[in-house]
């Protein structure tokens, strides 16, 4: 099955602007780093993003369910620096 990376990354890109406003207000963010070819998006914490306690659900339960939603072909989304998600 081959993806469409841009079509994925145009719909990662829009649900990060959506929760953008709600890390930013606690410090922190995130960057989309690449979609791998088995349709996982990898990102980057950002900022307070990076060390606090809450950045698995904000991860799950925030970013990767609203990119689900408009992209159900990704499988995952996973972050660079918190190794327990790679």
């Amino acid at each position: 099955m081959t993806i469409d990376k841009k079509s994925i990354e145009e719909k990662v890109l829009g649900s990060l602007e959506q929760l953008r406003p709600f890390l930013n207000a606690d410090g922190g963010d995130m960057e989309l780093v690449e979609i791998k070819d088995d349709a996982t998006v990898v990102v980057r914490l950002l900022g307070a993003c990076s060390d606090c306690s809450m950045s698995m659900m904000t991860l799950k339960a925030g970013l990767e369910e609203a990119v689900k939603k408009v992209a159900p072909e990704v499988k995952a989304v996973v972050a660079l620096n918190m190794p327990e998600t790679v």
